[in-house]
């Protein structure tokens, strides 16, 4: 008998994690349900392996062959370790998340045989849209390595099933520090130290869709096209500003995010240690990408003294927020990425970041900096749809 007062749902929340049985009928029932974050997640892979596989989307043009004629001329002549290896490690994650997204009403070899062929598709079509872009070229060496990494993938899925799905303790973690409808907004956060890895004018300033749209529409009149250019034309805009710009857009963007995630969480989970979590990803993300990129004395390069006042401002911000009610915190968030976006695209084009974009040699990286223009381009859009759907509620 619950004491009055008490309810059985209470007493689960309260109970220290190491302590939620295994074989309650809650856990039984949920090792029949399919897995709502593989799912997600395997809708946002898909679309950054699209986007990735067609970058840089300019120069679209007939080659005067057939787009499946790649699968009949043999082995490259040319190619790198790297290319194999980054085309192989590309799709692993592609098939681990059909096999787990394929749970419960698809599993064992008939699961691994559909994500095998599904992979297969995809790599094909991809292949076959490559040959209009004069800066790739379709190979059946890439679609080998591709299928192997579907493969790769499947197997592990296969295997990981188990541990991942139908006894996994990290889905009784995940409902007891977060809401009951996070599984797409946990990705979208998880997704943000990603978005570090691709160049920005402003630490944290996503959604810098202005020059895309400029290059975009160059390419299709066939004549420069400058957006920022004609909205500033007649304005002068000094360094000074472009220091408030960075101190301004730093705090938005940390706060933004770090509340995206917090307004996600219950009141059991330890908020202040998720919360410097993703902040320390993300400055290690950019670092790192920064040494790769660049080279390894410019891993903290966008370090600025201006980056640093924004880092201040964004914990000060935060450290009030953070007490503040969910729905609060999730209309903070909303607007704090609105602003964001409004100062990236109407300010224009820093001059300093552009020197500095100037050095950056894409090369074998094409794949990798698609990916990573993408999360970059649209992670404030991703943010802005989990912000507006009603799962503060569920917390």
């Amino acid at each position: 008998m619950t004491p009055a007062g008490k309810s059985n749902k209470l007493q689960r929340m309260s109970a220290p994690i190491s302590s939620l049985p295994v074989t309650s009928p809650e856990h039984r029932k949920r090792e029949a349900e399919a897995s709502t974050t593989a799912r997600i997640g395997l809708v946002f892979y898909l679309v950054l392996v699209i986007y990735a596989s067609c970058y840089p989307w300019a120069g679209w043009r007939s080659n005067g062959l057939a787009p499946w004629s790649y699968l009949f001329e043999g082995l490259p002549h040319y190619w790198t370790a790297f290319d194999l290896v980054t085309n192989v490690v590309g799709y692993v994650p592609l098939g681990a998340l059909i096999v787990f997204a394929l749970y419960p009403r698809l599993s064992d070899a008939a699961a691994v045989l559909c994500t095998i062929a599904s992979g297969v598709l995809l790599a094909v079509l991809l292949e076959c849209v490559q040959s209009y872009l004069p800066s790739r070229v379709p190979s059946i060496l890439d679609l080998i390595t591709n299928t192997s990494g579907v493969l790769i993938g499947a197997i592990a899925g296969h295997r990981l099933s188990v541990p991942v799905l139908k006894q996994s303790r990290l889905r009784a973690l995940k409902s007891y520090w977060f809401s009951a409808r996070s599984s797409a907004g946990l990705i979208v956060v998880a997704l943000w130290p990603l978005a570090q890895i691709y160049p920005q004018p402003y630490l944290f300033g996503h959604g810098l869709w202005l020059p895309t749209l400029s290059t975009m529409l160059s390419d299709w009149f066939n004549a420069p096209i400058d957006i920022g250019k004609l909205l500033w034309r007649d304005i002068s805009v000094e360094i000074e500003h472009f220091l408030l710009a960075e101190i301004v857009v730093t705090a938005l963007g940390m706060t933004a995010a770090v509340l995206t995630l917090l307004c996600q969480t219950r009141r059991t989970a330890p908020r202040a240690v998720l919360a410097i979590g993703l902040l320390l990803a993300a400055t290690m993300t950019k670092a790192l990408a920064h040494a790769v990129l660049f080279s390894p004395s410019d891993a903290f390069a966008w370090l600025t003294p201006s980056a640093a006042s924004g880092l201040l401002v964004g914990a000060v911000m935060l450290a009030g927020l953070s007490f503040a009610p969910v729905a609060a915190q999730r209309r903070a968030a909303i607007v704090a990425l609105l602003i964001c976006l409004l100062l990236l695209n109407l300010l224009p084009s820093n001059p300093y970041f552009l020197a500095t974009l100037s050095e950056w040699v894409q090369g074998k990286f094409l794949n990798f900096n698609g990916a990573a223009q993408f999360l970059s381009l649209f992670w404030p859009a991703f943010a802005l749809w989990i912000l507006l759907r009603p799962t503060h509620r569920q917390v």
